[in-house]
């Protein structure tokens, strides 16, 4: 299922929308992955570090480092608070965990120095700071993005453009700088991360799996009410009716971890701004860039499935 001996690092906004704690369980129990460190992006205060430690709690995984980075987006200023306070997503037990000024780019900067994968799951604006303070910090690893818009949705999937690329457009002038200046990049690109969906027939089974899974399905149930995802769903023809959610950042990690159901290609891309809208054009100009436009949704479901559940089985 993937390559032995894969060492991920993850940046993530995790707090808000679930598929962030669904990444993170899945990178805990997916087969020769180690996740070494988490920093948290967008993190004013530290809630979302607080949300990232509890799921390393609850699978038996506290060992693993985790740090809170950037606080407001590098483009507006703006910062975008955390549902850590929800009790419909989060316990009462939550605490924010604070870091101190660096704390998470020197935490990426080990990562890199060690040769780890970075998954950045949310805005990329603790890349783009480190790139910024650190020139030709991010050009020596690998770096798995979720996020890009390149081409169009699929039929019958919502037709989605790239303003609602949120990772991108919450911090466009990071995505800039991120863009520019890795070497080697893979984007998980929107439209192909909406073949990979989490539906209400896999509560069940993913409360069966313990602590971990209840909360991953209690908040997938809450953002579902919550974002109408089962209308969404009945609208859209390559949609379940009983969606709940898509594995945007699942996917990103599975594509990271090296997952072959991920039709990845080759390509030269250039980013344009447009009305403060950030997209990415074919250009033969364009820097090189692995672009994932397609996955098999069924097979990668499972896949994600079987990796909480190991991540559950492996907690004390």
């Amino acid at each position: 299922m993937a390559r032995d001996g894969v060492r991920i690092h993850l940046d993530t906004d995790i707090g808000g929308d679930p598929d962030d704690a669904c990444a993170l369980a899945m990178l805990l129990g997916w087969p020769g992955v180690e996740v070494t460190a988490v920093t948290t992006t967008i993190d004013r205060g530290g809630l979302r570090a607080g949300c990232a430690a509890h799921v390393l709690e609850l699978a038996g995984r506290a060992d693993v480092p985790v740090a809170a980075g950037a606080s407001v987006s590098l483009t507006t200023g703006l910062p975008a608070d955390p549902a850590c306070e929800d009790e419909r997503m989060w316990s009462r037990s939550v605490a924010a965990r604070p870091s101190s000024a660096g704390e998470a780019f020197d935490l990426l900067d080990r990562s890199i120095a060690a040769g780890e994968t970075i998954v950045a799951t949310g805005p990329y604006t603790n890349l783009a700071l480190l790139e910024m303070a650190r020139p030709g910090s991010i050009a020596r690893t690998p770096i798995v993005l979720m996020g890009g818009w390149v081409r169009p949705p699929a039929e019958g999937l919502p037709a989605w453009g790239p303003d609602m690329d949120w990772n991108v457009q919450w911090d466009t002038r990071s995505a800039e700088v991120v863009f520019a200046a890795a070497s080697s990049l893979t984007l998980a690109t929107l439209p192909a991360t909406l073949r990979a969906h989490l539906r209400e027939a896999d509560v069940p089974r993913l409360r069966a799996t313990g602590a971990l899974g209840e909360l991953l399905a209690r908040q997938s149930l809450a953002r579902a009410d919550e974002a109408g995802m089962r209308e969404l769903g009945r609208a859209h023809a390559a949609l379940p009716d009983d969606l709940l959610n898509f594995h945007y950042d699942p996917v990103a990690c599975a594509v990271a971890v090296g997952w072959p159901g991920a039709v990845v290609e080759e390509a030269r891309l250039r980013a344009v701004l447009e009305d403060g809208v950030l997209r990415f054009q074919p250009d033969p100009a364009g820097r090189p860039t692995r672009v994932v436009v397609d996955l098999d949704g069924p097979a990668f479901s499972e896949a994600w499935l079987t990796a909480v559940e190991t991540a559950q089985r492996r907690s004390p």
